[in-house]
């Protein structure tokens, strides 16, 4: 009897999670075709449902982030374009579009050059995504294990002394691999970076409505969150501004 009950459940389990899945497939379909007819609103509401249920991926984020800026809402088409290419930095479509939503934006801030090793990081880190870099330590892997295998099961000294050589240099890329894999893994989970939602904002240089203004920031505009006290958050912009504005202007990428 208990056998027969579990077989049920997972049955149960799994033909929900299909039906499920089936009906977000549906609803990413609806919005698409609403999206086409030029209805941004029903589009955006379609996207947005999905998210509500935990659903999430670099083209929903995208699609949704076209719907916005469509419906003229270029802060929330900024933050979903940053969210898609959060999960996949190779998207080119995101990226190009994020761009020209940038270019509609008020505040045009110099950004203060990375210095060369951490720009080489950041290229090296966004080429592939956590799911990536998993897929190549798993290869390494694979790798390490053939090499191993032919060091202690092949009786040739020349094979060996290849096997051993091609083993170490695996197990140095293996290393930096999984080093790559967590702070990948880190980037896609972090929430250090908001974009400012509200059309106008006064940043103050202290977390305090009484407190004297340190800038003014217009929607759209991209930030790195450094604090949180109350109902305030401290920013700094690009250029290295510093200044702290309310949690119900922006939303986190």
């Amino acid at each position: 009897m208990f056998n027969k009950i579990t077989i049920y459940l997972l049955v149960f389990i799994l033909g929900f999670g299909f039906l499920n899945a089936q009906d977000l497939e549906n609803i990413m379909k609806t919005g698409n075709d609403f999206y086409q007819n030029k209805q941004y609103d029903q589009a955006i509401e379609n996207y947005e449902s999905i998210l509500m249920q935990g659903y999430v991926s670099s083209d929903l984020y995208y699609n949704l982030g076209n719907s916005y800026f469509r419906n003229g809402d270029v802060g929330k088409a900024i933050l979903n374009f940053e969210k898609s290419l959060k999960l996949s930095p190779s998207n080119e479509d995101a990226a190009y579009n994020l761009r020209i939503a940038n270019a509609r934006t008020v505040d045009k801030i110099q950004e203060i050059p990375p210095i060369f090793f951490i720009k080489w990081w950041e290229v090296l880190l966004t080429t592939f995504t956590s799911t990536g870099w998993q897929v190549i330590i798993f290869i390494f892997y694979i790798f390490l294990l053939v090499c191993i295998a032919l060091y202690f099961l092949v009786r040739n000294v020349q094979i060996q002394k290849y096997a051993f050589i091609f083993g170490i240099l695996n197990i140095a890329a293996l290393v930096f691999t999984v080093i790559f894999f967590f702070a990948s893994l880190e980037r896609e989970s972090s929430n250090d970076y908001g974009i400012l939602l509200s059309s106008v904002t006064t940043a103050k240089i202290s977390p305090d409505k009484s407190s004297n203004d340190a800038f003014v920031i217009h929607e759209g505009i991209k930030f790195k969150i450094e604090d949180e006290v109350n109902n305030w958050v401290k920013i700094k912009l690009s250029d290295g501004k510093i200044g702290w504005i309310p949690t119900n202007t922006f939303d986190i990428i």
